[in-house]
């Protein structure tokens, strides 16, 4: 069964906490895609991605390169899975895929202080739960740790 994990972002930004959930990903050799709302968000992520640490980056592509089965994380706007990803982190409120299930973990983040995403959230969590999905909600304490809270 699919995994739905909620991240409730209030004390830290997406930039800073997408970098090292990508990293875990890629340590259990999961191939991953991460489908945004809009292309600028995409190009912003495609950007930061490369530059987010002095010492590393992430290898990835976004769906505009071309080669798209060979990238290891995937930045897109579209609902597909052209690299074989088994986790999805959707961000910037785009919507869950009609293959949710077919993933091993879907990552829902979502900006805690735009009311209309947390709504967003708390449906779809209603919705998914419902329909058997495995859902789990983190929060970030205030200094910088994620604990599962649900």
């Amino acid at each position: 069964m699919t995994e739905l994990l909620f991240y409730h972002l209030q004390r830290r930004p997406l930039e800073s906490v997408l970098p090292s959930l990508l990293e875990k990903s890629l340590e259990r050799g999961w191939r991953v895609v991460v489908q945004a709302g809009s292309d600028e968000r995409v190009d912003a992520l495609d950007a930061h991605l490369w530059t987010y640490r002095d010492d590393s980056f992430l290898p990835h592509g976004t769906d505009r390169d071309g080669f798209l089965a060979e990238h290891p994380i995937l930045l897109t706007v579209k609902d597909h899975n052209p690299n074989g990803a088994v986790v999805r982190f959707l961000v910037e409120r785009a919507p869950l895929p009609p293959d949710a299930a077919s993933y091993r973990r879907i990552v829902v983040m979502f900006d805690g202080e735009d009311e209309e995403a947390l709504a967003e959230a708390r449906v779809t969590w209603r919705e998914k739960k419902a329909e058997g999905f495995e859902v789990t909600y983190w929060q970030c304490d205030e200094n910088g740790r994620w604990h599962k809270r649900g």
